[in-house]
């Protein structure tokens, strides 16, 4: 999967822990066009990550929500990895988790995972 459809089933886990997802939201939250919202929800919802019906909203299906947990907890472990164990500032590892926990490799991850709790 793309490290564009991860930021758009990301975008989805997060609003969905306040209710409802419209495509509106999807778009201010990323910053992005309802049109290109469209097309990354046609492409999750093909892969069976989400369903998606106008007018009614979006839902992440069983293998949605797995995935975008997964991604979340990268993503919340190298933004506090970034602040706490190298010290950045909030915002920058808030930038930094979001580009890294795309790329970075399960290996690293767990490296830096074994870092982190040395260091606790």
């Amino acid at each position: 999967m793309t490290q564009s459809l991860e930021d758009y089933l990301e975008a989805v886990s997060f609003l969905s822990d306040s209710g409802g997802v419209r495509v509106t939201d999807i778009a201010q939250r990323l910053g992005v066009s309802k049109p290109s919202v469209l097309t990354a929800l046609r492409a999750l919802e093909d892969r069976g990550l989400l369903e998606h019906e106008r007018y009614r909203g979006v839902i992440l299906t069983e293998k949605g929500e797995l995935q975008a947990q997964a991604i979340r907890e990268r993503h919340t472990f190298l933004t506090n990895f970034l602040k706490n164990v190298v010290g950045v500032s909030q915002e920058t590892a808030e930038k930094d988790a979001c580009r890294m926990e795309h790329v970075l490799s399960e290996e690293t991850l767990e490296r830096m995972r074994a870092i982190a709790s040395c260091s606790e």
